[in-house]
């Protein structure tokens, strides 16, 4: 399970750690998991202003 690692990983590499250290350090070492972290994109701000304008329509 890497979900409860997420926050941690973004955190520390928004704070400019390197993220190759970050995921050694997490215990992530197969690189299946290491990929999901790396790829992810927060999608829920650029999904939002399309809510809110299809709910008005209903």
């Amino acid at each position: 399970m890497i979900g409860d690692k997420f926050n941690t990983f973004q955190a520390k590499v928004r704070d400019g750690e390197d993220p190759a250290k970050v995921l050694d350090d997490l215990g992530l070492k197969r690189y299946c998991c290491r990929s999901m972290l790396i790829s992810s994109v927060d999608v829920i701000d650029q999904v939002l202003p399309f809510y809110s304008k299809k709910a008005d329509f209903q």
